[in-house]
């Protein structure tokens, strides 16, 4: 099996060469390509996931629809479609870039590191949740304004990605 590669980028978003994912989120990540995605459903809805206990990084936290990282030859928009089904099995019906300059860094409680420019998307999707459980071990459906309100209020309870992306995402 081809191990997954992660984009290696310089500080002005340059690629740079290529890692591992596997060998990329340490205590000293490089700064690299991924995405973030926010699924909307009929009802104007949000999906949100908690991260499986087995994650590397931020492990039963409460996070975005999912991420990802798209392959060294590979679009954003391909890379979100391909995730979409992959970790959530579903497939996305709109997807459009809603962050296009969003990037972070953040340490979690073990000290690994997310250093990413990481564009967020916008998505919707009709059908029916099959999450994989080694990437997601629970799925909500939740109004966005009240989900705005927990991470206002409990910002510890999710992934610091998500605390920035969604009042950016709701509030413009």
């Amino acid at each position: 099996m081809t191990p997954e590669l992660v984009v290696l980028l310089d500080e002005d978003g340059t690629p740079i060469g290529t890692a591992e994912k596997a060998t990329v989120h340490s205590t000293e990540t490089p700064l690299h390509l991924a995405f973030s995605c926010h699924i909307f459903d009929e009802a104007g809805r949000i999906l949100v996931t908690r991260r499986a206990l087995s994650k590397l990084t931020w492990p039963g936290v409460w996070t975005n629809s999912f991420c990802g990282h798209p392959g060294p030859d590979e679009s954003l928009e391909d890379a979100v479609h391909r995730r979409a089904e992959q970790e959530l099995g579903i497939r996305l019906d709109s997807v459009e870039v809603a962050l296009p300059d969003f990037r972070y860094r953040a340490v979690d409680a073990s000290g690994i590191v997310e250093y990413e420019i990481c564009p967020v998307y916008r998505a919707t999707a009709s059908g029916a949740l099959n999450a994989r459980p080694s990437e997601v071990m629970d799925a909500e459906w939740a109004d966005p304004s009240s989900l705005l309100q927990a991470i206002d209020s409990t910002p510890w309870a999710f992934s610091p990605w998500l605390t920035l992306q969604l009042p950016a995402l709701l509030r413009g």
